[in-house]
């Protein structure tokens, strides 16, 4: 009788024992439940005080785009949109806003590729997103040197001393006006603007324009005045300017999907 009485003591322990272990599996299980809820909380919190940050260094300029929806609900951004900007600016650096703040542009708004090309007319530029280690500024309220020389040499003279390196793209394939400028620190490095006659031809040229065989001519020289021996040169260095801009920063019309589905820029008017 006491052996089988010790039996059942012992078959009991063994039993309360087992209990004791699952009790403790089954918190240790709540435990680990409860600090992954905590950690997820944590991360929506976090990633919350992040996007609110992220607004406010913007200066709250986010949600001031009246038409946003409309474009989102369209076909999208097609790329062509952006093949043959007439006149733009690149400035070597990845704050959008500091060329905003640099241009003065007045009514910043935080906009996307597609509006920011349907909204850079007249007076309005459009500054896009960084493509690489490049911010480009674009739109036809850019000054033209074939107007204007003195505004255009101002403006980016007036950049470059407060961002640094600044390059300027200008064509009009109509009338053959062309110009490409590059500025450091506010010193023009390079410059050439044809419209009709040199308008502007500062610096030695860059090896990219030699070679690239680009055709500048001095101040008062003229084109030949016969084109049937030889393609008109105002043409040639329009076709070869995307190839320019290339070699020295960014072609426009080499960007695709990739960098339109990435990054807001800002659009606003050009005082």
């Amino acid at each position: 009788m006491n052996h089988l009485r010790d039996l059942f003591l012992l078959r009991g322990g063994a039993e309360e024992s087992g209990a004791a272990r699952g009790a403790d599996y089954v918190a240790i299980l709540m435990l680990a439940l409860l600090f992954l809820i905590l950690a997820l909380g944590a991360l929506f919190v976090w990633l919350t005080a992040r996007q609110a940050r992220a607004r406010q260094s913007w200066g709250g300029l986010e949600g001031r785009f009246p038409n946003r929806t409309q474009w989102l609900e369209g076909d999208g951004f097609r790329t062509e949109a952006f093949e043959s900007p007439c006149r733009w600016i690149a400035v070597r650096t990845a704050d959008p806003r500091a060329v905003q703040k640099a241009l003065r542009l007045a009514n910043p708004t935080i906009c996307t590729w597609a509006e920011g090309m349907a909204e850079a007319r007249e007076r309005r530029i459009f500054i896009t997103p960084p493509v690489g280690e490049w911010v480009l500024a674009v739109g036809p309220g850019l000054p033209d040197p074939g107007d204007d020389v003195d505004e255009c040499f101002h403006l980016l003279t007036d950049l470059s001393r407060k961002l640094g390196l600044v390059q300027y793209f200008s064509h009009n394939r109509a009338l053959g006006h062309h110009a490409w400028a590059r500025l450091d620190a506010g010193e023009v490095l390079r410059a050439y603007a044809w419209a009709g006659h040199v308008v502007w031809n500062q610096g030695p040229p860059s090896p990219a324009e030699l070679g690239l065989g680009m055709h500048c001519l001095e101040y008062l020289e003229s084109h030949p005045s016969d084109w049937s021996d030889a393609p008109d040169p105002s043409l040639q260095n329009i076709e070869r300017l995307p190839m320019l801009a290339q070699r020295w920063s960014v072609d426009p019309a080499s960007l695709d999907e990739r960098h339109f589905n990435t990054g807001r820029g800002i659009v606003g008017e050009i005082n």
